[in-house]
């Protein structure tokens, strides 16, 4: 709807940087338009001044001096034509999108388990009979119950972990739990109970 008279954020050019707010624009865009190198510098150093005030909490980065000036020359369209008081030839790397991360964890068939238990699985399939078998065994079925006790998967018996890791062993590991002892979890509620507020009398 177009109102005469009335002038709206939505029919205007979108600001490169909004965090300054269109004032700012404005006055950069003015500095632009100054005759002499030596009253666009003035007016831009006027205008860094006004930029910290917009973004206080600036000041708390090391080298804001240069952070600021660098998004003056992005906001002036690369178009100022001064002498700079910093480098500003690393200026865009502001608006360089970083690559995407790839998930580590992309592979694993149980997530709630975690990619390392996942690995101990893998390695126990193939690993020897012998004490530090045994003990691998013991170290992953107590780290699986944990996991799902913090996972709150609502099944945390023994009896599940022991399915679980003859599963994804493939049947290589079979835990008796006739004689597998697993390590005592506290069991605390999920959230404590907030407080009414009231002071006892």
């Amino acid at each position: 709807m177009n109102i005469q008279g009335l002038d709206y954020n939505t029919q205007r050019e979108l600001l490169q940087m909004p965090e300054y707010g269109r004032e700012i624009q404005r006055m950069i865009d003015h500095a632009v338009t100054l005759p002499t190198k030596e009253e666009r510098l003035l007016c831009a150093k006027t205008i860094v001044k006004l930029m910290e005030t917009k973004v206080p909490q600036i000041r708390e980065n090391s080298g804001y001096e240069q952070t600021l000036w660098d998004h003056l020359y992005i906001m002036s369209h690369k178009q100022l034509d001064i002498d700079w008081p910093y480098d500003i030839s690393g200026a865009e790397k502001f608006h360089d999108k970083p690559q995407p991360m790839k998930l580590p964890q992309s592979n694993v068939r149980l997530r709630h388990y975690g990619k390392l238990v996942s690995e101990l699985l893998e390695k126990l399939k193939d690993m020897p009979e012998g004490g530090e078998r045994d003990e691998l065994i013991r170290l992953t079925a107590n780290q699986m119950k944990r996991d799902l006790v913090q996972w709150g998967h609502g099944s945390i018996d023994d009896e599940k972990v022991a399915d679980d890791m003859a599963r994804m062993t493939d049947g290589a590991v079979q835990l008796d739990l006739n004689n597998f002892v697993f390590e005592r979890i506290n069991i605390s509620e999920p959230q404590q109970k907030r407080s009414s507020g009231k002071k006892k009398k």
